[in-house]
């Protein structure tokens, strides 16, 4: 199999984490170079890499790389895409694209000007619960969706150097950073965005980002949905759960949500046509049965399907620049939201 040669700039963190041994098990990727400013001899070695770089600009002058993975501070994003379409290698890159919409139309526009692919690391689409969940969904199981819950919530204390933690390096905190995941999920499942309603706050820790978000999203169609994270929730304290509720049954899922494989999803199916329990007893045993779904680890599915569109020449059709530039508005008018105490509408 031909394999597309990939350079990764920001090799530390989320992609030494997760994103380069997810690349490593992709049958059409080959892992060229790695680049990032502290301890690239070492990454390279640890993932058997011949080419390491401590500069984007000397990756990106390496003629037999021909796409990049970014996953560098989020006040980077722009220069280095800019610079990557420039030297005609295609763009995966991490959420958020940018810091604003204004810079992620920038990056768009370059890519297309430079004939190059763009594609915006939004990996739960590719976790194998929730392709299941969509098709469930798609094939009419639970009835008319009325309302969804998406959770994600981390402890992250202050930490020096940390860029999440100050909006000039990052864009904002645990809105920009892991709600922007929910919206764009909650969309895959279910519907467009239509109207938003956002609470932003520091409740416990004290840096310049927003430790906590709440949103409450109207889809199209009328379904509701909340999307609630928080960088001051300890990990051991939240499931990061899904709840999908429908007029004839719902899916639960625990753990699926975040930078997992697997996880547990269950639901319950064919409710809704009988008549009113004026009882409303709660107590009852519900026959929530398990949810079978493929185990397939979502960073690597992310990297083949864009492989995959460059060895075909064609352009990605999921998380491609013009959703980029949809989730980067949603979280602009989320932000608006909270600073206004207003409704705003897509």
């Amino acid at each position: 199999m031909k394999k597309v040669k990939f350079g990764v700039i920001g090799a530390g963190g989320i992609a030494y984490r997760k994103t380069i041994p997810g690349m490593l098990e992709a049958e059409n990727i080959e892992l060229e170079a790695v680049m990032d400013v502290e301890n690239i001899d070492a990454i390279a070695n640890d993932f058997g890499v011949n080419k390491a770089y401590s500069t984007a600009a000397d990756l990106l002058a390496d003629d037999a790389i021909e796409a990049v993975y970014i996953a560098s501070p989020v006040e980077l994003h722009l220069e280095q895409i800019l610079a990557a379409a420039k030297a005609g290698k295609h763009v995966l890159c991490e959420k958020p694209l940018t810091l604003t919409l204004p810079e992620a139309e920038q990056a768009v526009k370059a890519c297309a000007d430079n004939g190059v692919f763009l594609q915006e690391g939004y990996m739960m689409k590719f976790h194998g619960a929730h392709t299941t969940i969509r098709q469930l969904i798609a094939d009419g199981a639970l009835g008319k969706i009325v309302y969804v819950r998406a959770q994600l919530s981390c402890w992250y204390p202050p930490i020096e150097g940390a860029w999440r933690q100050d909006p000039a390096k990052g864009g904002g905190g645990s809105l920009i950073d892991m709600a922007t995941h929910l919206y764009d999920l909650v969309e895959y499942l279910v519907a467009p965005i239509e109207r938003i309603v956002a609470l932003t706050g520091n409740l416990v820790q004290d840096y310049k980002s927003e430790d906590a978000a709440t949103t409450l999203l109207e889809l199209k169609g009328g379904c509701h949905a909340t999307i609630d994270t928080f960088f001051c929730v300890p990990d051991e304290s939240s499931r990061t759960r899904l709840e999908i509720y429908g007029a004839n049954g719902s899916i639960f899922t625990e753990g699926t949500i975040g930078q997992s494989i697997g996880g547990a999803a269950e639901g319950i199916f064919g409710l809704g046509a009988g008549g009113y329990d004026a009882a409303q007893d709660k107590d009852v045993e519900r026959a929530f049965a398990p949810i079978d779904f493929p185990e397939v680890n979502p960073y690597t599915a992310e990297c083949e399907y864009f492989a995959d569109c460059i060895l075909k020449g064609t352009p990605p059709t999921v998380n491609d620049g013009g959703n980029a530039l949809h989730i980067m508005n949603v979280t602009e008018l989320a932000y608006a939201s909270a600073k206004e105490g207003t409704v705003k509408t897509l």
